[in-house]
């Protein structure tokens, strides 16, 4: 698929997430996440449905950085899972995976993409804003932890010129 150019100068290849994929993105979803973590299972369930979902990673240098996770049934798509680890934060990965979630909502015919977001974490919630999304609902004590989810939605009617390549200085 192609990426910014910042991307493939970088480095960085994002690609399908495959089976065999998921021992790797689960050692990351356990270090990321750590009171939230997915069961294994939940991957290779998520994987298990194509017609539904879509999964993706980032690689550098053959290492998974980055995964994440649509489920779409029309007319609602979800972000199910996104993450980045921390050492690469801030190169523009995290706008790469959430534009092509975005796309491929609009080719599945979504109306409107949701994702819930920690309300602890302002540096996603900021890349979601960049993208256009809107603050709809808090889940009180959502997470296991007590901390709130932000509900957050982006209308996917019109064109929105934020979900293109991420911006000089992206921040996740």
């Amino acid at each position: 698929m192609k990426l910014p150019p910042q991307l493939e100068f970088a480095g960085v290849c994002l690609r399908e997430m495959t089976e065999a994929d998921i021992p790797a993105v689960e050692v990351l979803e356990r270090r990321l996440f750590p009171v939230d973590a997915w069961p294994l299972q939940m991957f290779f369930d998520e994987l298990a449905q194509p017609e539904t979902r879509r999964y993706l990673v980032a690689e550098v240098a053959g290492e998974i950085v980055a995964y994440a996770g649509l489920m779409c049934i029309e007319p609602i798509a979800d972000v199910q899972t996104i993450a980045v680890v921390p050492e690469f934060e801030g190169k523009g990965i995290g706008s790469a995976i959430l534009t092509e979630l975005t796309q491929e909502a609009r080719r599945r015919h979504a109306a409107d993409v949701l994702l819930e977001v920690r309300a602890d974490n302002p540096r996603a919630q900021k890349l979601y804003l960049r993208f256009g999304f809107e603050q709809i609902h808090i889940r009180p004590r959502y997470y296991r932890d007590g901390t709130d989810a932000l509900i957050m939605r982006l209308p996917l009617t019109g064109p929105h010129p934020n979900e293109s390549a991420p911006t000089e200085g992206a921040t996740w």
